[in-house]
């Protein structure tokens, strides 16, 4: 016996003594006489990243060398140095060739991979190190110099791009850095989309897949990107370089506790920033975001705001190409010039100032000239559109960039981006200049106009006889104002409240939809009216510091009247789709409504072809600045949206069945919910609203209108109202509370499902409370996700009959004990690509669904 454990011993000694050195788990480098295989890692020195080899689930048993978090579970890879070509024959090793390469073996010693060839002399005390950066170094002589660096896999990203890391190209080294996505989430080959720097002008960032762009950050200017213009953090420094000898785009993380990647989802087709919270990976971050973001979404010369409906618009002094295609929602054609530009110094040009900056790869960049040599250099060239700043981060714009190509990839913001000068014909400026929507509003400006600017005005005459014979005598005293001096007038604002006078209703010529019940008794509504001189004062003219928001009916203005109380001015705009007939509409609905989860109408002002209506003021703007802003939603925790819900429902229901006339809202979204100083919920927009008098549940209009992703089916097709319509759109905005992602048709591109379709399957699986928005963290009350949930899904079936009334959706959410039935499949188009910002009126024929 003690024979044959003395030849154990001796056996185990020689197996020893053949086998190559492997490093423990604690070490974090190794060198030509070290290497590491099978399930045995490198882990940087604080302990912060993984690295060895990884077969991801569902892999058949692929394996890849790759880096990863130590101490995060999952593991979450960030980085893989064989992604195309996997070890088949197990176990790969990774081991520091006499050249100076990394390699990975095969168990037949085949290489499987190598690192590129080393931009240094190698010594025979290199090393190969990890980085608590998450960088792999390779270092000629061992010292983790900077100088010694041969090698790095910082310079060869696969799908992430962490802290440090640099993302475009160095001219000097040959390296062009991109993210690409994994093919499949088990398969880290790269997939379909890349993120990457296209060279050329300024610097410009795309999303493409394939050769087809989805995505820009638009154009560098020295201080941000200008399609991002938001991009700023007190936990992140965001940098760009921009130099003959490379340029890239980088970030750092202030907090080194803090952990934050960039990556390419090649599931949903975006550009993700994930941070990590209470140990679970929150996506607090992406892009496309929104329906503007897609490029060049309103082809050329256009440009997209999420705030207009329809959100394609053509540049001052253009118009669309086929109006026809205009009309039909598709603006791939984009604008051309009203009128064509001389080119023998009669153009000018207008400044537009609130702009993504036009994809700028093509643009000519001059960094010396000032910007009046820019302007002069632009007239000169008769294919110059337009010039800006190349560089605005001193404050002032220095260099110039030119465009003697087509304006693509703009789009509107509410805060001031840059300045960029639109060049036009003379007779554009001069007319643009005659346009009241582009000045400030003076009343000795307010013509009669309205004949021949809002169509549909003839709608008035019946019954305003006796508002305009108040109209003519408030002329008067307004001009016996006018000839006071300036002072007189600061004492008093000349407000008076009077009776609304008494409006006929009013039916649409084309669809017959009447806009208010004729059967009601109750024609005259009390409420009081603003003379012009009040809004002017209460807004400072319309000043832009004032401007809080902008729809389909005009732009929004805070103020605050004399008694110190504030409001919202709701102006209707001339070129609005919503017109007369709406704005009466609205001024006589909510006047009539009075319910804690409606906003309230203060007063309303006409003056001209001046409309506008005067709310209180909600401090915390609409329910849709908070649930798809990255950060602002982790402010609403799970109960506060469970209470924003409740409300809601609350309110529809005073609509449905419990104020004087049965009101169907018909245009029910996260931008028509405003939140209180107390986030307290209230809806508003009423301008496409219809009354039902009596018994009456249903009515047909030929006249569709609302907003796509959010009307129901029978609606959007057939053009069926009912308070069955409203139960759908609520469905639909408590799944994207629920979620803080909005309804789109490609929630998830792979499955070809939208938002509701997505819920559905996760509903039939058991898996529901996956749907919750990750800003959450752990923090929720489980039962009421689940039956907020089945409660939408209940909201959103295909037919009408299944749909619960608003006050058993009250007492469902309301109550713990309440029994829910179960839900059927949502009544959705699951393949129809549909974004929830865009507005519809069209006849129902052509009408989509959701």
């Amino acid at each position: 016996m003690r024979a044959r454990m003395l030849s154990l011993r001796l056996l185990l000694l020689l197996i020893a003594a053949a086998t190559p050195f492997t490093p423990s788990t604690s070490t974090d480098t190794i060198d030509r006489a070290t290497s590491i295989t099978g399930n045995q890692t490198l882990v940087s020195a604080g302990g912060v990243y993984a690295l060895g080899f990884f077969s991801p689930s569902g892999a058949d048993g692929r394996t890849y060398l790759g880096i990863w978090y130590a101490t995060i579970p999952g593991p979450t890879i960030v980085w893989v140095a064989n992604r195309q070509n996997p070890v088949v024959s197990y176990p790969g090793v990774l081991q520091l060739s006499s050249g100076g390469r990394l390699v990975i073996l095969d168990r037949q010693n085949d290489t499987v991979w190598s690192s590129a060839a080393p931009t240094r002399n190698i010594t025979t005390r290199a090393t190969a190190q990890l980085l608590d950066s998450g960088n792999f170094v390779l270092s000629s002589d061992g010292s983790g110099s900077d100088k010694s660096v041969a090698w790095q896999s910082f310079d060869y990203p696969t799908d992430t791009l962490l802290p440090g890391m640099k993302l475009g190209v160095d001219i000097k080294a040959g390296i062009t850095r991109n993210i690409t996505s994994w093919s499949s989430p088990t398969d880290p080959s790269s997939g379909d989309y890349t993120f990457k720097l296209i060279a050329g002008g300024l610097p410009q960032f795309f999303l493409v897949r394939g050769t087809t762009k989805i995505y820009t950050s638009g154009p560098w200017n020295g201080d941000i990107l200008t399609g991002v213009p938001y991009l700023r953090s007190k936990d992140f420094t965001f940098k760009v370089v921009y130099s003959p000898d490379e340029t890239y785009y980088s970030y750092f993380i202030r907090d080194p506790s803090l952990f934050s990647r960039l990556v390419v989802d090649g599931t949903a087709g975006q550009l993700k920033r994930f941070s990590l919270n209470n140990g679970a990976w929150s996506n607090f971050w992406y892009y496309p975001t929104d329906q503007c973001d897609f490029y060049a979404k309103c082809g050329p010369f256009g440009y997209c705001d999420t705030d207009q409906s329809p959100p394609c618009s053509c540049l001052p002094g253009f118009a669309p190409r086929s109006p026809q295609q205009w009309s039909l929602r598709d603006w791939s054609g984009g604008c051309v010039r009203s009128t064509n530009l001389s080119c023998d110094g009669g153009d000018g040009f207008w400044v537009v100032n609130r702009m993504k900056l036009p994809q700028a790869t093509d643009a000519t960049v001059y960094a010396g000239m000032t910007l009046d040599q820019c302007r002069q250099a632009c007239l000169s060239n008769c294919s110059c559109g337009a010039y800006a700043a190349a560089n605005v981060s001193g404050g002032f714009g220095v260099g110039c960039v030119i465009w003697a190509v087509d304006l693509l990839d703009m789009r509107q913001y509410p805060i001031i981006v840059q300045d960029v000068y639109i060049r036009l014909a003379q007779s554009e400026i001069e007319a643009l200049n005659a346009t009241p929507n582009h000045r400030r509003p003076h009343k000795s400006m307010l013509i009669i106009v309205a004949a021949a600017t809002i169509p549909g005005v003839l709608l008035l005459a019946v019954g305003c006889c006796c508002f305009w014979m108040k109209k003519v005598r408030r002329k008067r005293q307004s001009d016996d104002m006018a000839s006071l001096p300036p002072s007189a007038g600061d004492h008093g604002l000349p407000y008076r409240v009077r009776s609304q006078p008494s409006l006929s209703p009013v039916r649409d010529q084309q669809s017959g939809d009447l806009y208010e019940d004729t059967r009601s008794a109750e024609k005259d509504v009390e409420l009081p009216l603003f003379d012009l001189e009040v809004i002017l004062v209460v807004t400072d003219n319309f000043a832009e510091h004032n401007k809080i928001g902008a729809g389909g009916f005009g732009p929004v203005y805070k103020g605050k009247l004399e008694d110190g109380q504030q409001v919202a001015v709701k102006r209707l705009c001339q070129g609005s789709m919503q017109g007369v007939k709406e704005f009466m509409n609205e001024v006589k609905l909510i006047a009539k409504l009075q319910h804690r989860n409606l906003v309230r109408l203060l007063g309303c002002c006409i003056d001209d072809d001046e409309r506008m209506l005067v709310y209180e003021y909600m401090h915390n703007q609409s329910l849709d600045t908070f649930i798809f802003d990255e950060g602002k939603r982790r402010l609403l925790g799970w109960q506060k949206r469970f209470e924003i819900i409740l409300g809601i429902a609350r309110g529809l229901q005073y609509l449905h069945e419990d104020s004087r006339f049965r009101i169907i809202h018909r245009d029910l979204k996260a931008s028509n919910v405003l939140l209180d100083r107390n986030m307290i919920p209230k809806i508003s927009d009423f301008g496409i609203a219809r009354m039902f008098g009596g018994d009456q549940t249903t009515a047909y209009t030929g006249n569709v209108v609302g907003t796509y992703g959010y009307m129901s089916p029978e609606y959007a097709l057939h053009g069926i109202i009912s308070i069955k319509s409203d139960v759908f759109s609520f469905g639909v905005l408590v799944l994207e509370i629920v979620t803080g992602t909005r309804n789109r048709g490609s929630f998830v591109p792979e499955l070809d499902l939208n938002l509701l379709g997505y819920a559905w399957m996760l509903w039939k699986e058991g898996r529901s409370v996956e749907l919750l928005d990750e800003a959450l963290g752990g923090s929720f009350h489980h039962s009421k996700v689940l039956r907020c949930i089945q409660v939408a899904l209940l909201c959103v079936e295909a037919q009408p009959k299944n749909r619960p009334l608003m006050s058993s959706v009250v007492t469902m959410l309301a109550s713990e004990n309440a029994v829910l039935p179960e839900p059927n499949e949502p009544g959705v188009n699951i393949g129809r690509n549909t974004s929830d910002t865009d507005s519809s009126q069209t006849r129902s024929g052509t009408a989509e669904t959701v």
